[in-house]
């Protein structure tokens, strides 16, 4: 059996599912049915930690996993993120980081509504906006967990002086990062930061967008809307360079006897007992591949080479662009902007 580890006061396996992909930022997302076939597959598997946000899909992932795992409510640990959402505008929908308490609270209504549920277990600020005090959103946040619309508070993409800033309001119980073996910034300052306060830390995307589990291929391929067209590593250049990491990467996972996401997977958990990761994908056999990394326990020596194959130094190409950066509070390495 598998570990547990611990969230927000409740007890889930080391691996959950990040939603995100069924509705949002990948090109085309899968239909209805496969999307909810997805999640019920993940039901069966024994995941117990969903993760969606308010702003994936302009809520259509809320909705999504509102109607398949609700009537499983009791069996979950529900995630979700305010504080930046779709907003209508008269061109469409607009993303909007937005961290007023007035905008946090009606978020929070929104997510409670569409996951048909009467409390989120964990809450996250999905993104610290920089023109309102962090300690005016936590608090909001805290009104929130107060009036019983949420269990636990959590930040998103904050660095270690933003969560101990936070902490001081009220207690955070997790932070959630992109942590990799090719997106390092954690390692800056929050990992530590979280064990110290006793918050767990959550993994987003700790397959390196796709790339460690070998599912990127071409990128001049990408959907027009995919992500990763904007991500410098992802440019042309800078994955042409970062392909000569894949041989001696998929080589070790052989060595090991386990895929290349497991061995990604293994590398994240074993940073720390109060570390989990969320990997998304929308295929079935990817999530039970995903899954099997939880069994998977990796000797030092070998932990200590995938350290030296892969890191800030070896990747070519910052994770985010200025733009995109800008909107995040992480630490960043130097040669990363």
């Amino acid at each position: 059996m598998t570990p547990a580890r611990r969230i927000a006061g409740f007890e889930v396996g080391p691996i959950g599912l990040g939603c995100m992909n069924l509705s949002h930022a990948y090109g085309t997302p899968p239909g209805p049915a496969e999307a909810e076939g997805l999640l019920r597959r993940a039901l069966d598997l024994g995941v117990t930690l969903f993760d969606t946000a308010a702003l994936y899909g302009f809520g259509a992932n809320e909705t999504l996993v509102g109607r398949v795992l609700g009537p499983e409510r009791s069996r979950i640990v529900l995630c979700s993120k305010g504080g930046m959402a779709g907003v209508a505008f008269d061109d469409g929908v607009r993303r909007v980081i937005d961290g007023r308490p007035e905008a946090i609270r009606r978020n929070c209504e929104d997510s409670l509504r569409r996951l048909g549920t009467d409390c989120i277990d964990l809450y996250y600020l999905h993104r610290w906006d920089r023109r309102v005090p962090i300690e005016d959103s936590v608090g909001a946040m805290a009104d929130l967990l107060r009036a019983g619309k949420v269990r636990a508070l959590g930040l998103s993409e904050v660095s270690a002086a933003t969560l101990r800033r936070a902490q001081a309001v009220h207690p955070i119980a997790a932070v959630q990062s992109e942590y990799s073996l090719w997106s390092r910034n954690p390692e800056l300052g929050v990992l530590q930061a979280c064990r110290e306060i006793g918050a767990a830390f959550v993994a987003f995307s700790p397959l390196g967008r796709g790339f460690l589990a070998g599912g990127v291929g071409d990128v001049a391929a990408l959907p027009a809307r995919d992500i990763r067209r904007s991500m410098p590593r992802f440019e042309p250049a800078h994955y042409a360079a970062n392909l000569a990491l894949w041989p001696p990467f998929e080589s070790l996972a052989r060595e090991q006897g386990c895929t290349p996401a497991q061995l990604a997977l293994a590398w994240v958990l074993a940073r720390g007992e109060h570390v989990l990761a969320i990997p998304g994908t929308t295929q079935p056999q990817h999530l039970q591949d995903d899954l099997g990394a939880a069994a998977l326990a990796l000797a030092p020596a070998v932990l200590a080479r995938l350290d030296a194959l892969i890191n800030e130094r070896t990747v070519s190409g910052a994770r985010y662009s200025p733009a995109s950066q800008g909107e995040v509070d992480t630490e960043a390495f130097p040669h990363a902007g």
